[in-house]
């Protein structure tokens, strides 16, 4: 080998170890930096002729697991949804109070009938029916307020879905212009790792609010899509919509058009269900809250409520009314009108003419409502009767089950609570799973000790080749001096 061969691999050497300790160095200083993804230098030999000339750089490749980051964003996206569902969940079960709660409904309705009866046996005692008064007052003002919180929760998760939709369009907008830089620093022979790192954590965010599939393009590009099929990147990013609805009573719905579903470059997704094919995620789990779980959980509500006023408005159970004549509950002081419910136990009021407050006078508790004028006060007939059509089994609506007015309570928060639990578990499981991924994930990433030995190595390599140059300007010190 001549001097200078000598001193050409010498050099390459030195240009290769000092990529090498860059790239090493880098995967280092990112060990536990999110998205990163380790990498190595390739390296080849330059022949000349049948001489090998030195050593030459010829890419830098990036570590990562296709198939097992495409199964931990699909996990993400359950996760993302599960985790937003549980939450407004266990916040609504902590509002509307669980069987043993004494500011829930049922315990109310218990409450409200323990002073019928304690009214029964003194039914002289204004200050005893001024007390059933009032414990019905707390019976309507909690229906309010659990509709209240239903309709308060259904906005919380339209403005999640806009949210969403804000989020997702400025990360496929994100992606489409890193997919253009990538391409363009591949093309220049630069290495576009730091960019692949950016894009991944930026497909992740995506993954979050949408099941998505990442498909390889030519350059290093990619292309997105969803599990089902909705393509959101191909040479650019689709344009998605959305319009909140700042606020939410009982009886908007998608279906009647007072909300928004998504749209894609102004077209609706879906008419039917507002998302179409973009559920699974964040996004999906949002639109289900707002759509179906609430609306169900204000249709229990509701349902307590047609059955309180049904009772209290029933001849049956007050003999001084007459079909038609308002209750001892009211519709906003009207009759029970069994075509418009929805909302009910938001309306839901006392009749003003037993409500002090109103100006109305609590003996017609003891009297009947519609009575032509004073009964005996002793007599505790109608108060018995009141209490009997709450223990009377019966349906809210023609096909409901038959239940008391305390069990169809009891079934309303049994079902909060299940439906809660349910969803934990489910959160439970797939949290589990995600963490099984992600640590698989993290396995395959940058290994420290075995970094660490590469820098030694690297130093070794170094030396090696600076003491080459070394002895060639020796040799070609000690030629000159002859």
């Amino acid at each position: 080998m001549g001097i200078s061969s000598a001193l050409n691999n010498a050099i390459t050497g030195l240009t290769a170890n000092a990529r090498i300790a860059e790239v090493t160095s880098s995967n280092l200083a990112n060990a536990l930096t999110d998205g990163y993804a380790r990498r190595s230098v390739e390296l080849s030999s330059i022949q000349v002729g049948n001489v090998g000339g030195g050593v030459r750089v010829d890419s830098i490749t990036r570590f990562s697991d296709a198939g097992l980051l495409a199964d931990r964003r699909l996990t993400d996206a359950a996760l993302a949804g599960q985790e937003r569902s549980t939450d407004m969940l266990t916040r609504l079960e902590q509002s509307v109070g669980n069987p043993e709660d004494l500011a829930g409904i049922g315990a109310r309705i218990a409450a409200f009938e323990g002073a019928l009866i304690s009214a029964s046996s003194d039914p002289a005692s204004e200050m005893r029916l001024a007390t059933v008064v009032s414990r019905l007052g707390d019976v309507t003002q909690t229906l309010q307020n659990n509709t209240r919180t239903v309709q308060g929760l259904r906005q919380e998760a339209d403005a999640a879905i806009a949210r969403d939709i804000e989020t997702l369009n400025s990360a496929l907008r994100q992606v489409e212009e890193m997919n253009a830089d990538i391409v363009r620093i591949a093309g220049g022979g630069n290495d576009p790792s730091a960019l692949v790192d950016a894009r991944q954590n930026v497909v992740d965010q995506i993954a979050g609010i949408v099941p998505v599939r990442e498909v390889p393009r030519d350059n290093g590009a990619i292309g997105l899509m969803t599990t089902s099929g909705t393509m959101l990147l191909e040479s650019q990013a689709v344009q998605f919509g959305f319009t909140p609805t700042p606020t939410i009573t009982a009886d908007m719905t998608l279906a009647s058009g007072a909300l928004s579903g998504v749209t894609i470059e102004g077209v609706p997704l879906d008419a039917a269900t507002g998302i179409g094919r973009l559920d699974g995620g964040s996004l999906g789990a949002a639109f289900a809250l707002r759509d179906q779980t609430l609306v169900e959980v204000q249709a229990s509500l509701d349902g307590i409520a047609v059955d309180l006023v049904a009772r209290f408005q029933d001849p049956a159970n007050d003999p001084t009314l007459a079909p038609g004549d308002v209750g001892l509950l009211t519709d906003q002081g009207g009759v029970l009108n069994l075509t418009d419910t929805v909302g009910l136990a938001g309306r839901i009021a006392i009749n003003a003419s037993v409500d002090p407050a109103a100006g109305g006078t609590t003996s017609l508790l003891r009297d009947g409502l519609n009575a032509a004028g004073p009964g005996p006060a002793g007599n505790s007939a109608q108060l018995n009767n009141w209490i009997a059509a709450l223990d009377v089994a019966r349906a809210d609506l023609p096909g409901a089950p038959m239940q008391t007015a305390a069990g169809r309570a009891a079934a309303f928060t049994a079902q909060v609570g299940a439906t809660r639990l349910a969803s934990e578990e489910q959160l439970s499981f797939t949290s589990a799973r995600w963490d099984t991924l992600r640590e698989a994930e993290l396995a395959n990433g940058v290994d420290t000790d075995l970094e660490l030995q590469m820098l030694l190595r690297v130093e070794q390599a170094y030396a090696a080749n600076a003491k080459v140059i070394q002895t060639v300007d020796f040799m070609m010190q000690s030629l000159m001096e002859i």
